[in-house]
């Protein structure tokens, strides 16, 4: 079998965040190896990674540049080999092979290069433009959004009205979700959820793609809120104005609905600042609890001031 890549510090303080990332972490060179001799694949550089996956650049048996991914088995990504699939390279990264089971991916390698050193508004007018490419009928198999909503939406109707969030943005959120999840336009449309600056990638064959879908079956008008709570130290002295200007050029470039968009983001934040009051789990951001709040109540407010 061949060895392992050595793994990164950062993977392997990975291991801190609760034993079932402690048990995956242990049980990681063990699958890359597995991996790296069945499907004839030798490494070609040290290895990446993200929140919550490995990505090893390899070299496949008929001299193919690509990439390994081995992602933590968590439900968001659990279905993100037949997002790919579906959207057979148009507007993502293209999959070339697959084992779900151990959640490992071979992708085809990209140049790396990211949106972040990108002025905002240009990476939104990009990311406006892959939102046409990848919302495509969604496929039977993915989680429904509707159904994905129901427990934010019981956790903001559980919270003590003492919780460190404006009373009128919990309520206002907890009657938008519970419209759109009666809503039939709430599904049927395979979104990415989680596409920022970071996970769209530049590639030679065809511009811009994006990256580490978390697929659901939901609603175009979902897409924004990740492109307005990214990089928003950028934005400080002008935080409001500056989201603003990027929501308006998410909406513009993708010719989405304003007042529907509005809601979503709403309503994304909030359950996003409730998750990380009740759930208190690992999530991806350098922000403490306060600063992370704060900034989901100036997002959910400057979309609608």
């Amino acid at each position: 079998m061949p060895s392992a890549p050595v793994l990164p510090a950062e993977v392997l303080a990975m291991a801190a965040r609760g034993t079932g990332w402690a048990d995956w972490v242990e049980r990681l060179p063990g699958v890359l190896g597995g991996l790296l001799e069945e499907w004839e694949l030798r490494t070609d550089g040290d290895p990446l990674h993200g929140f919550t996956a490995i990505v090893v650049p390899v070299v496949t048996r008929n001299g193919l540049m690509a990439v390994l991914k081995v992602g933590y088995p968590d439900e968001e990504s659990a279905l993100e080999h037949l997002a790919l699939t579906r959207w057979e390279g148009n507007g993502a990264v293209r999959l070339l092979r697959a084992d779900p089971h151990r959640r490992a991916l071979l992708l085809e390698h990209l140049r790396g290069t990211d949106l972040a050193d990108h002025w905002d508004l240009e990476a939104c007018g990009i990311v406006a433009s892959l939102y046409s490419r990848l919302h495509v009928p969604a496929p039977n198999q993915f989680r429904r959004l509707s159904a994905a909503l129901v427990e934010p939406l019981t956790q903001l109707r559980a919270l003590e009205r003492s919780a460190p969030l404006p009373r009128r943005l919990v309520e206002q959120a907890v009657s938008l979700a519970g419209d759109f999840v009666k809503d039939e336009a709430t599904d049927g449309t395979l979104i990415h959820t989680d596409l920022h600056y970071g996970n769209v990638l530049s590639a030679g064959r065809d511009g811009w793609l994006a990256i580490d879908p978390k697929p659901l079956s939901g609603d175009s008008h979902y897409e924004l809120a990740p492109m307005l709570w990214n990089r928003t130290e950028e934005l400080a002295g002008d935080l409001r104005n500056g989201i603003r200007r990027r929501f308006h050029a998410l909406i513009d470039g993708a010719d989405l609905d304003e007042d529907r968009a509005r809601d979503w983001v709403v309503v994304r934040m909030m359950a996003n600042a409730v998750w990380r009051l009740t759930e208190r789990g690992p999530i991806d951001t350098e922000l403490d609890d306060v600063d992370w709040l704060t900034l989901c109540i100036a997002v959910a407010k400057a979309v609608q001031d």
